[in-house]
């Protein structure tokens, strides 16, 4: 299987190097140059796998470079670091919803099911290609992706990590995380700006050969771990058809039957993962795209004008305050026909003017099986408590996001599709606005607030979690958002 960018689909690369390289120096994405099919068989003979097995065979498909024994050895080390068995069980609520939990990893969040894979991948990924430079890891967070980076990354062989964050835009809980990590090769530092800020910057800095060869000047080359770089987005694949086994295992599908996903949406990567899982053969009806009061995917999807030109809101589910929304690119490529030309059109344009729109028509034509929808602040508080009082489970912010959006979906379609809510975090990571929204009291400490959450409701806080306030905070740099490259650039100095 070969690699293709977005904007120049004559770049050509093996899965190896698109994981090493991260960006195309084009400023595109790399895709698969096809997509690989998903029997049935296939799906039937997955039921009596455990999950590492299962992702293991799913990844095989899209990389050829490996074989099946490393992506084995890869997977259950990468699983084995879960701490409650099962990486993400699916949790039926009624007999047409489920709560796929992907939040039982070393951060409590979606992001460990692919970037404890990663660093795997990407060790393995440099042996292959011959790479003896350092990999400089750039990553921009909203919140969760930076601390399940540098858990995944932290002292690994080759590999030096850097994290900006937004230093208001993150929970008390995401950036506590993110200040006490370990690590003798890890470096978080905050931008007085919004996640936009810090993901532009940093796809400015792999853009920028005077950078690029100041970094390999002093023994490095860059990569990411943010969903932009392929070995990040292929494990995500993993768990879409792995939802749809367990339901022909416990018997609440036949094979064929179709299901929907609503998924709590930012960068867009984690519902793309389900659109490739779609291409693939698993039979999806529906792909459900829930945003929260920065609804640029909603109205893209609902007016094919994706406008960025708009007022930018932190809200209670800061993991989805992104307006750019990288992941985008690759749908596009996919339902224009591979118009790679196309494709750099519309990016341009969102860089000069800040929008751009496409043949609606064409899109849902191409794409009809996507839906958009949004909750604002106080339907997700109310989602919280209402779900909490009616079915004994408690959910995060992001994850009632796609509980209230997919909830208003039904009610207006009728569409009693089975439904799988992909739940992307533990509640505990934002226990402030959790315990609010069932009490109506906002606690000012995270620590307090979590331990006043597992007080009223029984449950316990997740060991990841537990004693963070004793955990020596290690990263306290807070810069303009105009001075990342020079921090970069300082940071590979010390």
């Amino acid at each position: 299987m070969q690699y293709v960018s977005t904007r120049a689909k004559d770049t050509i690369v093996s899965s190896a190097e698109a994981i090493v390289k991260g960006l195309s120096e084009d400023g595109g994405l790399f895709v698969p140059s096809e997509f690989p099919s998903i029997t049935e068989q296939e799906l039937f003979s997955m039921q009596d796998m455990e999950y590492s097995e299962r992702a293991a065979f799913v990844l095989s498909k899209f990389l050829s470079d490996f074989s099946i024994e490393e992506l084995n050895d890869y997977t259950k080390k990468a699983y084995d670091r879960f701490y409650d068995g099962d990486p993400c069980p699916l949790v039926a609520i009624d007999d047409k919803t489920y709560i796929l939990e992907l939040w039982h990893g070393p951060t409590c969040a979606f992001k460990d099911m692919a970037l404890t894979l990663l660093p795997h991948l990407m060790v393995a990924s440099r042996k292959k290609v011959g790479e003896t430079s350092k990999t400089l890891i750039l990553v921009a967070t909203s919140g969760d992706t930076g601390k399940a980076a540098l858990e995944g990354f932290k002292d690994v062989e080759g590999c030096e990590i850097i994290v900006f964050y937004p230093s208001e835009g993150v929970s008390d809980m995401q950036k506590l995380q993110m200040q006490t990590q370990t690590g003798n090769n890890v470096y978080v530092c905050a931008i007085k700006g919004n996640f936009d800020d810090a993901q532009s910057a940093v796809k400015v800095i792999f853009n920028d050969d005077k950078v690029k060869n100041q970094l390999l000047e002093n023994g490095y080359k860059l990569s990411s771990a943010n969903s932009i770089n392929w070995g990040r987005l292929v494990p995500q694949i993993a768990y879409y058809v792995s939802s749809y086994v367990d339901l022909l295992a416990s018997e609440d599908i036949k094979m064929g039957d179709k299901i929907n996903f609503c998924v709590p949406s930012g960068n867009f990567g984690n519902i793309l993962a389900g659109y490739y899982a779609y291409r693939m053969g698993v039979p999806i009806n529906k792909l459900i795209c829930a945003s929260n009061k920065n609804k640029v995917l909603t109205d893209f999807f609902n007016t094919g004008k994706y406008d960025i030109n708009r007022d930018f809101y932190k809200t209670m589910s800061p993991s989805m305050d992104i307006l750019i929304s990288s992941n985008l690119e690759r749908l596009l490529f996919e339902i224009s026909g591979r118009n790679d030309k196309y494709v750099a059109e519309l990016m341009n344009s969102l860089k000069t003017k800040g929008y751009y729109e496409i043949d609606f028509a064409n899109f849902k034509e191409n794409a009809n099986n996507f839906e958009g929808g949004y909750s604002n602040e106080d339907m997700t508080m109310n989602t919280i408590s209402d779900f909490y009082d009616e079915n004994d489970y408690l959910l995060d912010t992001h994850t009632a996001v796609a509980v209230g959006v997919y909830k208003a979906y039904s009610e207006q379609t009728g569409d009693n599709t089975k439904t799988v809510i992909v739940s992307t975090a533990s509640p505990y990571k934002f226990p402030q606005d959790v315990y609010n929204a069932l009490t109506g009291e906002m606690l000012e400490d995270s620590i307090n607030a979590a331990e006043e959450l597992e007080e009223y409701t029984g449950i316990d806080i997740p060991e990841p979690l537990q004693n963070l306030q004793s955990r020596k905070v290690r990263f306290k740099d807070v810069i303009e958002k105009d001075k990342i490259k020079e921090a970069v650039l300082a940071a590979i100095k010390k």
